[in-house]
This record gives structure tokens, sequence and C-alpha cells, in this order.
């Protein structure tokens, strides 16, 4: 299996964008056409939420090198929702897009081992077949290896929470040790084992998780962590913008992707859209939303300079 970020940049060139689409389904935000009525087993939701990252992954796999389906909407409905899962995972492989697992995972020894095992790798290897995962570093650095073996060892990826896009996460990540913040050490960590990991294009097997609503800390980073790709959340319903991703990039387009899930997945509901698409013609705003992302990336960004 080649290194996951080798195939990531030859997926950016291909599509001559970084976007990462964010599959999270939500109940009460589905067009109008896709909303059902829960059940107790979950099972006319999940069938819901299957049909339209389905159906989004339809629009967008032309378009954009990777999507994220997020764990957490598909785990709250239970073994149905987990099936669906599964289901949209195999279907964006099916599709041709690399396929990042947000779970936010981690635990020490054998259970960490087990995670990484589980979600790490194209099936039979790996049951949930995604190839990267996003991950919690605050278990200590033991907790991350089995994570970086296995990844090594299957051609997969992972994304450590660095500096994450949420106002709360300064509450710990910018407390300071030893003279600098805590993001900075993790982010320290983080570079040796993607050092440790390269691959041919220059970036290793492990990346981190730095918001775009912090362009100030995320252009930092970029300077401390030249070898770490970046998964960049935030952009659009978080508030950030192309100009705040900018310094995320290296100076020839890649080193980042940068997500966006509501601003794409319900574009059928934002104003910009909802008098041109509405709820009838739902797909056609995912596309225009898309397009727009991948303009704007373009203009305010080194990602402007892929070729």
């Amino acid at each position: 299996m080649s290194h996951f970020t080798d195939r990531l940049i030859a997926a950016i060139r291909r599509c001559r964008n970084p976007v990462l689409v964010g599959l999270d389904p939500r109940a009460d935000s589905l067009p109008l056409g896709l909303r059902c009525a829960p059940t107790d087993d979950g099972l006319e939701v999940a069938e819901a939420y299957r049909r339209f990252c389905c159906a989004v992954i339809d629009v967008v796999a032309p378009l954009v090198p990777i999507v994220k389906p997020q764990a957490a909407f598909f785990e709250e409905l239970g073994p149905q929702g987990m099936l669906a899962l599964a289901e949209v995972i195999g279907y964006a492989r099916d599709q041709g897009l690399l396929v990042l697992l947000d779970g936010k995972r981690n635990d020490i020894g054998s259970t960490a081992t087990a995670y990484a095992q589980g979600y790490l790798g194209k099936p039979p290897a790996g049951s949930w077949g995604a190839d990267a995962l996003t991950v919690s570093p605050y278990l200590g650095d033991d907790s991350l290896e089995p994570f970086v073996q296995v990844a090594t060892q299957r051609g997969g990826g992972v994304f450590v929470l660095v500096k994450t896009s949420n106002p709360g996460g300064k509450l710990f990540q910018d407390l300071v040790a030893d003279g600098r913040p805590l993001y900075q050490h993790v982010g320290a960590l983080v570079e040796s084992l993607a050092t440790q990991t390269l691959g041919e294009g220059g970036y290793g097997a492990v990346g981190a998780v730095t918001g775009a609503t912090y362009p100030q800390q995320l252009a930092e980073l970029r300077s401390l962590m030249p070898h770490s790709w970046f998964l960049v959340p935030g952009y659009g319903a978080q508030g950030g913008t192309a100009r705040d991703v900018a310094g995320a990039f290296d100076a020839h387009g890649l080193g980042a992707i940068v997500n966006s899930s509501r601003a794409i997945i319900f574009a059928h509901s934002r104003k910009e859209y909802r008098d041109r698409y509405g709820d009838a013609r739902w797909q056609e705003a995912v596309e225009a939303a898309t397009r727009d992302m991948i303009a704007q990336l373009a203009s305010e960004t080194p990602a402007g300079q892929l070729d």
C-alpha cells in the first residue's frame, strides 16, 4: 500500500484543490424529501443518512480529493447508524475518494491498537476501511504509537488534535508549560512522528488538526511543523475564511486539506443558494457551494499554485 500523503498529494493535484467535504448528517437539516420520523431502532433515519451522504458523494466525487464522515452522527443511531456509516465509507472509496474518518479516538496499549486496526486500511485489513483517522493526543506519546505503527503498515494517515477550531479549546491548549503553550508541545511531538514516517512528497503519515479560526497560530504551526500535513476545520459555518487558512499551506499549495461540512452539504438552506435551488435541487446547491469554496481557496491561498 502506498504512503497516505503521497496518495493525498496525487488526489489533490488531480482535482486541483485541497477541499475536504465533511459528511455530518443531521435529521432536521436534511432536504425535505429525505426527512423522516425517527423510529426506536434508528432504521429510518440511518437509511436517510446513508442515502443523503451517498448522494452528496455523487456530486463531490468528481470535484474534490477526500471526504470526512463524522462518526458521532451515525453512532447516535445505534447499530443501524453504524451499518450506514460502513456503507457510506465503502461507497466513497468506490467513487475514488479518500476517506478520513472523524472519530477522535484514543486509548493506551492494546485498546489503541484495536482502534487503529479496526479503522485504518482497506478491507479486509481494516474493518471500517478508512484511509485516515482523527485521534486525541492527551494520553501521551505511547497512546499514539499504535496508530502510527498501523498507519505505517497499511498506508494510512493519523491526524492528531493540536490546535482545534472551537473557542473552548484554548482552556487547555493554550496553557503554558516550559515557556510554550501546550499546543506547541503537541505540535512538536506530531512533527517528530511525521519526520519518522515521511513519504516521497516530504510529508509524514502523522498530521495535525489545526483550526481555521486561529489563523495566526495556524501560520505559526506551519513554520514549526514543515513535514506535518494539516487538517483544517472551522472554515465556513464556524467563521473561518479562505484568507484565514492561507498560512496552512506550503509554497506549492500543498500541506493542508480544508474541511467544510454544513456549509456544503446543507447549502440548499443557506441564503446564497436557497432561492436559486432550495430543497428540490439540493444537490445542485452542494455542487455550487463546493465550486465556490474551490474558487475561494484558489484566489486567497497558495492552493491557487497547484498544477
